[in-house]
């Protein structure tokens, strides 16, 4: 089996780390070979708290992807979240020397290097700058300026802001595992890339993933992402809710989220009650249905109602922006039972649950088709995508190699140029923040 056709995806999250191994089959769909799971000991709200219990769980769950699959891990793609991700828009503009030569990449990157010389917080970096729309002299509503002509060239661009302290904790983690870090990727977005389809994005969807530690929402409109947010809510504050409310320990408050849960407590009748078995010899604890419902619908109502005011901030109410094809609600906490018709009847939008199965091959696991794991399928994705770049690349490359070799006519030197701008374009802001974060680890070391 070759190895350099193979992706691996670590979901580094608050309640679960997960391996996930997948490489493409020939229907161009993803075949998971192997999954490993380890309980997520040292992350809290998304971000290490404690390097040495995350290292553990992260060697557990390759481990177990490793023995599952028969293939050895060695690289792989982190998916990158917590409550220090935020978001901004921001516009920019450059004045081109020449107005007579067409814009190129090199004016693309001068344009979006200039974002990146925004002053943040201490401590904060520039993770993704995504541009939206770009203007040429005043005209807008471009999406490709690539070939065109113009003397100013101006952008509108979606920022996302990080802790880079976390972002290398994570990169420590992955290293002192044993691990390659082969690429970044923020985690809203590799859930989108697994249950989105391309027409809900051009039509305007926000997703909603819910995870243990916290909700992340990516919005996307016209085929591009707009706004993105991390709320420090998720399914873990409803276990606890459950504990206190009902004085119970924190493995049956999670038992009794999942089995008997619902986010709508209108469903249950007074008389549905679960014992649960005291402790050492104590008298067994009677809960109704009812009540622990209420207690998980009043939690899941003030997460959902904080994500419907970043939907709003990215302006839904206005025509132009609405959000056509809804929310599609994903990760663990989507499991919950009547969730889609509460969030439906809070926001009034249209809801489904994002399974990760339109891009896993027929023959998947059921398992690994939920929305629990939609965030590793994602990652896996986006190491495929990214080595099938470098493949790109590295074609490019030798092709130039051998024209440069074989021709000594001065007219052919030009041919070398298509090909540096081919390989320059195709590199990712994220790409670029993982170079930064492999030279920072291996400067410490």
């Amino acid at each position: 089996m070759e190895n350099n056709k193979i992706s691996v995806g670590l979901d580094v999250g608050t309640t679960k780390i997960v391996a996930m191994i997948g490489r493409k089959n020939e229907y161009g769909k993803v075949e998971i070979l192997g999954i490993g799971r380890a309980k997520s000991l040292g992350v809290h709200r998304g971000v290490v708290n404690n390097i040495t219990q995350t290292i553990q769980s992260i060697q557990q769950a390759v481990q177990e992807a490793e023995a599952e699959s028969g293939v050895k891990i060695e690289e792989v793609t982190v998916g990158i979240a917590g409550q220090h991700i935020r978001s901004l828009q921001h516009s920019d503009y450059i004045t081109r020397p020449n107005s007579e030569v067409v814009i190129d990449d090199d004016d693309i990157d001068r344009l979006i290097n200039q974002v990146h010389k925004l002053v943040m917080l201490p401590g904060e970096e520039i993770i993704h700058v995504l541009p939206q729309e770009y203007k040429i002299d005043g005209q807008g509503e471009i999406k490709e300026p690539i070939g065109m002509y113009g003397g100013r060239l101006e952008a509108n661009f979606h920022v996302v802001v990080g802790q880079v302290s976390s972002i290398r904790n994570i990169g420590r983690c992955v290293k002192s595992s044993g691990l390659e870090l082969e690429g970044i990727t923020l985690e809203p977005l590799s859930s989108a890339n697994a249950v989105l389809s391309q027409e809900e994005k051009e039509a305007g969807v926000a997703l909603i993933d819910i995870g243990g530690g916290t909700t992340d929402l990516a919005v996307f409109k016209d085929g591009i992402i707009r706004h993105t947010a991390v709320i420090p809510f998720g399914g873990n504050v409803i276990t606890e809710d459950i504990k206190e409310g009902c004085s119970i320990i924190e493995k049956q408050a999670e038992l009794l989220k999942i089995k008997f849960g619902s986010a709508w407590p209108g469903e249950n009748k007074d008389n549905e009650i679960v014992s649960i078995p005291g402790l050492r010899g104590r008298e067994p604890k009677e809960i109704t249905l009812k009540n622990l419902s209420k207690i998980i619908h009043a939690r899941v109502v003030e997460i959902v109602e904080q994500v419907y005011v970043e939907i709003k901030n990215y302006g839904h109410e206005e025509q132009k922006k609405k959000l056509i094809a809804g929310i599609v609600l994903t990760g663990g906490g989507a499991q919950l039972k009547h969730l889609k018709q509460l969030v439906e009847y809070i926001t009034g939008m249209d809801t489904r649950i994002g399974f990760p199965n339109e891009h896993l091959a027929g023959d998947s696991d059921e398992e690994i088709a939920s929305p629990l794991y939609a965030t590793a399928v994602g990652l896996v994705m986006d190491g495929l995508k990214r080595q099938e770049r470098k493949r790109i690349e590295k074609a490019l490359e030798e092709e130039a190699a051998i024209e440069e070799h074989t021709s000594t006519a001065e007219g052919d030197e030009t041919n070398e140029e298509p090909v540096r701008k081919v390989k320059k374009e195709r590199r990712s802001f994220l790409e670029k923040m993982t170079e930064r974060v492999k030279d920072f680890l291996d400067n410490v070391e």
